[in-house]
């Protein structure tokens, strides 16, 4: 599978992410959020995190979405834009606020931490076909989605339908799950993400998030409900993950890693693999990306972090079987001068 698209168009660009990001209220120490007295201002949005890091690694990305015409829309576009991301066709809603959300210091190697979303009614859980550009949406080698947008209205859920629809000449669309079940309201059914799972062109799903969200036990149970898709990837956690294409199944261990902060890895793993598409990469070097591109946002405490630079990470992608299984990766690696101390091959 190749990300080949239309390249001469001036408005086209590599990946165009959509999705919906917030303003991160991050605790100044550990604690309760009863207990925290202050906190230190950053973004969180899984689309937006993977155009960030897939335009700090040198390709061209846009972010498409609505933010509140307040003040923190104007940080988020400028945040965003500052990692030299396309924010152009980011719209403004001057009658719905942009979401936040705070979260604790806690335990989150583990994921053991409190998070308050003040989301609902933002201007970004009401995009529509209508108030969206669909065409700067469409006008990249590579769209990417998330679930996260299907969790946020009615009217999300009928954008994604159209995005995910087939048509000619639309670019190669990525969906990542990205299950999170506090955004569900009751009543809601997140088996509804099957639906534009089975319109994309490449799908990433944890097992995890498969047994929870579908019911499905495993990497062939999930293939089985997403006959649709030229490539799955269905990821294993710390074991590794497995990409099921047409007549093919592989897997790749994912190396040790020294985790600082579990948040953001699932993002960077898209982004390194969608990294490896665009450069026409082979499978195996598409989920040694991911891996690469994962343990660099797990060895940072905060949601992103800056790749490791293209040839260091495409040395590591081509180590032997037996040299990839010793990796251990820790705070640091992707550092051009402590790579060497830092990549152990014990």
């Amino acid at each position: 599978m190749t990300a080949d698209g239309p390249r001469n168009a001036p408005d086209v660009v590599d990946v165009v992410a959509l999705g919906e990001s917030m303003v991160t209220f991050l605790p100044s120490r550990p604690g309760r959020l009863a207990d925290v007295p202050s906190f230190d201002r950053a973004i969180g949005g899984a689309e937006s995190n993977v155009a960030c890091v897939l335009a700090a690694a040198g390709h061209s990305a846009r972010w498409v979405s609505r933010v509140g015409a307040d003040g923190f829309g104007d940080h988020l576009v400028e945040t965003i834009g500052a990692y030299g991301v396309d924010v152009t066709a980011v719209r403004r809603d001057p009658a719905r606020p942009t979401g936040v959300y705070f979260r604790t210091a806690g335990d989150r190697a583990t994921d053991a931490h409190e998070v308050a979303y003040y989301r609902a009614g933002s201007a970004a859980s009401a995009m529509t076909t209508g108030n969206v550009d669909l065409t700067a949406a469409r006008a990249g080698r590579v769209l990417h989605l998330t679930g996260i947008t299907a969790a946020l209205s009615g009217e999300c859920r009928a954008l994604l339908r159209e995005l995910t629809a087939p048509r000619p000449g639309r670019p190669l669309v990525s969906f990542d799950v990205n299950h999170r079940p506090g955004l569900w309201r009751d009543g809601d059914d997140p088996r509804v993400l099957l639906e534009p799972a089975r319109g994309a062109d490449l799908v990433f799903v944890g097992e995890d998030e498969a047994q929870e969200a579908w019911g499905l036990h495993g990497a062939e149970a999930v293939r089985r409900a997403l006959p649709g898709p030229a490539t799955l990837v269905v990821k294993q956690g710390g074991h590794g993950a497995t990409v099921l294409g047409t007549g093919r199944v592989a897997f790749v261990p994912a190396p040790r890693v020294d985790v600082v902060a579990a948040v953001g890895a699932g993002d960077a793993f898209a982004a390194g693999f969608l990294s490896a598409t665009l450069r026409g990469l082979p499978v195996k070097d598409r989920l040694r990306h991911g891996h690469l591109w994962a343990a660099a946002a797990l060895t940072v405490p905060g949601d992103l972090a800056v790749p490791p630079a293209r040839d260091h990470a495409d040395r590591l992608a081509a180590l032997d079987d037996e040299a990839w299984g010793r990796l251990r990766l820790g705070p640091g690696w992707t550092q051009a001068a402590a790579a060497t101390e830092e990549v152990r091959t014990p």
